[in-house]
């Protein structure tokens, strides 16, 4: 399959990004980028239109929540997602508050991730 989707992953964690990449990939998704802290992912924000970021919440470099608003400014049609370890009611209200069209608890599977494509893109094929 071969969508227009443009991805951009953010985790300081290089298994999680790798993690995602593939998985997206195995479910049809060709453009996915990556950035490991938020000054690359402003930089990537700035040097394509991505519509679907998954933002971790802890950056080496910033806090994720934070970066939401700068992200929205350069490119207010990415919906992003927070991915976090913490999912206490509170960063998951903030995230959606400071504009987060969702959240995915680490660890992930494949089949949630494909959930949140889903969400999204309801007519993408073989997701």
């Amino acid at each position: 399959m071969d969508t227009q989707l443009s991805i951009l992953i953010v985790d300081d964690v290089s298994t999680v990004r790798s993690f995602l990449s593939q998985t997206l990939m195995h479910l049809g998704i060709e453009d996915v980028k990556e950035a490991s802290t938020a000054k690359q992912c402003i930089s990537e924000c700035q040097a394509a239109n991505y519509n679907l970021i998954f933002l971790d919440i802890e950056l080496p470099d910033g806090d994720g929540k934070e970066l939401i608003a700068k992200i929205n400014d350069i490119n207010p049609e990415a919906n992003v997602v927070m991915v976090s370890a913490h999912s206490a009611v509170e960063n998951v209200k903030e995230a959606i508050d400071k504009g987060a069209k969702g959240f995915v608890v680490k660890p992930f599977t494949p089949k949630k991730i494909a959930a949140v494509l889903k969400k999204f893109y309801p007519d993408l094929e073989n997701v």
